[in-house]
């Protein structure tokens, strides 16, 4: 009985602890131990600290991303693609390459990406030196607040990690790059491809920018070549509205997607 009483005490009043509730006890005539009234209080369960992947989720809609990552071309140069990642809908809002990375031309690079006017909140980045000071004052000039990951710790910016990847698995590493102009041609057909087409598991199967239903009775089921690696599947009366893309550089067979 007193052991109910513990608890409907406790489930009535949850700020009061073990000594509040053991004085209302006394005060009752019941004399009990302080210590068993610890143990007969019902267990809470204390909500954690947010943590790093609640911060992404609840800035998702104004968070962007930036990082760097390498190619190489047929002559042995070493190109520096800059990407930036919007995390609402994984959109690439902008991407460029150069050979010679500068804070200057980053932090130009974000005046680029957001000459519409339509500034993010925060910008995730990691430590790397080519952020200096040219580029943080520039995008302090932006009111944007910068967000910078702990050394050494990749996974803390997943979202441009992944598309990294993205870019790498399935376009890059089905071409060779003969130099800056032709690279910077690549990825804007398959961004293309990527916003348009490409379904992503994190926007339940839909791409960044929506993509439309292709009911049976819109046509034929036809293969079309897409990117350097892959063909989607598209319905005849929507050939025309997708253009192929690097078709000279597909490196796969065109197999139909669908059993025949």
């Amino acid at each position: 009985m007193i052991r109910e009483l513990i608890r409907k005490m406790a489930k009535s009043n949850p700020l009061w602890g073990a000594p509040r509730v053991h004085g209302e006890l006394l005060k009752l005539g019941i004399d009990i131990s302080e210590r068993t009234v610890s143990r007969w209080m019902p267990r809470r369960s204390k909500p954690p600290s947010q943590n790093w992947r609640a911060f992404l989720e609840n800035h998702v809609g104004e968070l962007v991303s930036i990082d760097f990552f390498t190619v190489p071309t047929a002559t042995f140069r070493v190109l520096f693609v800059l990407i930036v990642l919007a995390h609402d809908r994984r959109r690439i809002v902008h991407f460029n390459v150069t050979d010679h990375p500068t804070a200057e031309w980053t932090g130009q690079q974000m005046v680029e990406a957001f000459c519409d006017g339509k500034l993010p909140r925060y910008l995730m980045r990691d430590r790397d030196g080519v952020y200096g000071l040219a580029f943080r004052d520039r995008v302090k000039a932006l009111d944007i607040e910068e967000v910078v990951i702990a050394p050494h710790s990749p996974w803390q910016n997943p979202y441009a990690e992944r598309v990294i990847g993205t870019l790498r698995r399935e376009c890059l590493d089905h071409v060779v790059v003969l130099g800056e102009a032709h690279l910077r041609r690549i990825l804007r057909h398959y961004v293309n491809y990527y916003h348009r087409a490409r379904t992503h598991l994190s926007l339940d199967k839909d791409p960044p920018e929506p993509r439309s239903v292709q009911p049976p009775d819109r046509g034929t089921v036809m293969e079309f070549p897409e990117s350097a690696a892959f063909t989607i599947a598209t319905r005849g009366a929507q050939r025309s509205s997708i253009s192929p893309l690097l078709q000279s550089y597909n490196s796969c067979s065109t197999e139909s997607l669908l059993p025949r």
